[in-house]
């Protein structure tokens, strides 16, 4: 098999068991055991998935993802209030050439600010929503140019609030994406208005790298 169609495949698995992770996240009726099976798969795709972001140096050492604990507080189920006038954006990737989002509102994150909600304009759809909070670039805090909170067409997707019309929005499970661990990734980031500016403790954090 070919470098190109191993990657592709591995790519592929990838996507495969982040889809299989989130809908098992999705049936687990109690949020902090989700979550913490969240981690503990994420860590385990980190380590060892051949198309895992970790560096081939970096591999042997990696002993996860710093993730405080679940804290309750930062779980809400919103409703996603309609944008007030259509904005469409493009952004550079390395890997999927340009993709371009068009902005569907906001949801209000409660005591801390509000968060714009995307839709990915291009095959397959999907809802984006990535958050960047005064952690951010800080020595132990959260990746400089932000975290994705949701990413459904990439399987990254904890459904719908019990409310009507409403979406899970929990900042527990803001994570990285693979550009926070390899350059040669290029994701798209927080945009202005995806920028808190409150501390968002919870998620994944930046880990220290040996060497």
């Amino acid at each position: 098999m070919s470098p190109a169609i191993r990657t592709a495949v591995d790519v592929a698995d990838w996507r495969r068991r982040v889809f299989s992770m989130y809908e098992r996240v999705r049936a687990e009726a109690d949020p902090a055991a989700a979550h913490a099976r969240w981690v503990a798969e994420r860590d385990e795709l980190l380590r060892s998935h051949p198309a895992t972001p970790i560096p081939d140096a970096e591999r042997a050492d990696f002993a996860g993802v710093p993730v405080p604990g679940y804290d309750p507080a930062w779980r809400f189920e919103l409703p996603v209030i309609a944008a007030e006038e259509p904005r469409r954006i493009e952004v550079e990737t390395g890997t999927d050439g340009r993709v371009p989002f068009e902005l569907l509102g906001r949801v209000e994150i409660p005591g801390a600010g509000s968060l714009d909600l995307w839709r990915l304009a291009s095959y397959g759809g999907g809802l984006f929503l990535p958050v960047k909070d005064a952690l951010a670039g800080r020595p132990g805090g959260t990746y400089g140019a932000g975290r994705y909170l949701l990413d459904t067409v990439k399987g990254a997707d904890l459904g719908p609030g019990r409310p009507p019309e409403t979406l899970v929005v929990d900042l527990n499970f803001a994570y990285n994406p693979s550009c926070a661990y390899d350059p040669a990734w290029a994701c798209p980031l927080a945009q202005p208005g995806n920028r808190l500016e409150v501390e968002v403790p919870v998620g994944e954090r930046m880990r220290a790298v040996s060497g």
